[in-house]
């Protein structure tokens, strides 16, 4: 395996396929750093590149796309409080608020040092442990897929703030917005008013902006005349070795959870990013500070998103599965380019497949040479005047939640959000538990459904399969310590 690897390193450098690699990552990174403009559109609009290009070559700029459109999310996210992707949410609770003390240069490079390390672990994964991992996601079942959307769930508690009462009514209102549309069972329409733009759904894209975009922009139309404090000013860049020595833990064991969610079909970035920040909050020794700009809050989501691109990876290469959606639409191109997934892939195409896998190993170096190099860049944004910054807000998040379908409903929906969100902010009700809740809803509610038509309407079937039985035991560890954490911040007040 080992020669393999190597020769696919040989392949990647000597046959253009790292070119179009750090092609792909760079236009990867400034498509996700654009809200609206996700990861998965990227891949779409440019796979048609690849039909003249060798395989190899064209599945590294796929790649790269793929790795810079995650990373990129994080750096609107911590600049701007305005994710690029769903999959920076999670960034956005720490990064933009240690942003705002100053300290983007420092966010800005823990992101892009998470990114990079969390990609590399995932990316090692992918190569030398894929087949294996493949089996342990093909016992993945409806029950499976319910108790570990149910787990993502009880992250509610790691990101509600100071008040649980308040996270939790936001995590039922993200629940019931994500009933609207067709009952994923018998096909019944809910909640739509008649409205066929509802029919299937709101899209978590155009909510996503609305929350935190829109949100950011009227708060800052709000203080208008404020002068700009100044704390927002960019005072240094990098981090020390001890900050890195202290977040080392959480990027490995983030990098692991990423890695393992990706390999789940049907899962995302998104979600494993918000699971990572939850544990970090979980088994960290300070939670309370989390949310209020600390380098670990930055670590955990970034490290995780990025080890899930690789994660999702491993079905589609060993199983034909894409593990979510910005693999499916590579699964096409795949395709396209002559190459059938599956177990053969690896028997049949070595050299294309472990050039692929070079790719993967590389693109975190370039994603960590671009993303320091780019730190100055990226943080001259603060720099600008408050009015434009504002504007720029407001005109990317109209223009991003327009792009993804082209439909101005989405528009609305945006706007709507946005308003909703800055009330939210105003009497602190979270924002991160209806993000949770609108994109894990729909996951618990189909597969519960499929659950019990399988079982003929047992719930005995979510306690006799061993993966059940193992999420049902780190669900009730995880509420154990939620508990525990608020009951000891009530007492320190």
């Amino acid at each position: 395996m080992l020669s393999l690897l190597f020769e696919g390193f040989y392949n990647l450098f000597t046959g253009g396929g790292a070119p179009m690699l750090l092609l792909g990552m760079i236009v990867g990174t400034i498509i996700g750093a654009l809200p609206g403009l996700t990861a998965t559109m990227g891949i779409a609009l440019l796979i048609p590149f690849t039909y003249v290009l060798p395989p190899a070559s064209g599945l590294s700029l796929l790649i790269g796309i793929f790795a810079g459109g995650i990373y990129g999310g994080s750096i609107s996210a911590i600049l701007l409080n305005t994710p690029g992707t769903p999959a920076g949410g999670a960034t956005v609770l720490d990064g933009y608020p240690l942003a705002q003390k100053g300290q983007a240069g420092k966010a800005l490079a823990v992101s892009t040092i998470a990114s990079a390390l969390g990609g590399t672990i995932g990316a090692l994964i992918l190569t030398f442990l894929a087949p294996q991992i493949a089996k342990i996601a093909l016992m993945f079942g409806p029950p499976e897929y319910v108790l570990l959307a149910i787990y993502g769930l009880t992250m509610i508690s790691f990101v509600s703030g100071k008040s649980l009462i308040k996270g939790y009514f936001s995590g039922l209102f993200g629940l019931l917005i994500a009933t609207i549309g067709l009952d994923p069972i018998n096909g019944y329409p809910r909640f739509t008013f008649g409205n066929l733009n509802l029919l299937n759904g709101i899209n978590l894209l155009p909510v996503l902006i609305g929350l935190f975009a829109v949100t950011q922009a009227l708060e800052c139309a709000e203080t208008y005349d404020e002068e700009r404090p100044a704390q927002a000013a960019i005072k240094s860049i990098g981090i020390t070795l001890r900050e890195f020595i202290s977040i080392l833990p959480t990027i490995i064991k983030s990098a692991f959870i990423g890695t393992f969610v990706g390999a789940v079909p049907g899962t995302g970035t998104d979600i494993a990013a918000f699971l990572a920040y939850g544990e970090a909050k979980r088994s960290s020794k300070h939670p309370e500070k989390f949310g209020t700009g600390i380098i670990e809050g930055i670590a955990a989501p970034e490290s995780s998103n990025n080890a899930c691109v690789n994660g999702a990876m491993i079905p589609m290469f060993t199983l034909g599965i894409p593990g979510e959606a910005a693999t499916a639409v590579m699964l096409g191109g795949l395709m396209v380019l002559g190459l059938q997934p599956g177990p053969l892939l690896f028997r049949d195409n070595p050299q294309i497949i472990y050039t692929v896998f070079a790719s993967t190993i590389t693109s975190n170096i370039f994603m960590l040479i671009l993303g320091l190099l780019g730190i100055r860049l990226f943080a001259k944004v603060l720099s600008l005047p408050k009015n434009v910054i504002t504007t720029l807000i407001f005109v990317l998040a109209i223009i991003g939640s327009y792009s993804m379908r082209n439909n101005l409903f989405d528009i609305w929906i945006t706007i709507i959000f946005g308003i909703l969100g800055y009330f939210m902010n105003k009497y602190q009700y979270p924002i991160p538990p209806v993000l949770l809740g609108i994109i894990l809803g729909p996951m618990v509610e189909s597969n519960l459904g499929r659950a019990l038509l399988i079982s003929h309407g047992s719930y005995t079937v979510f306690f006799t399969r061993p993966i059940s039985v193992f999420f049902i035991v780190i669900i009730v560890f995880s509420l154990v310590s939620a508990y525990r954490s608020s009951k000891k911040e009530v007492n320190n007040i």
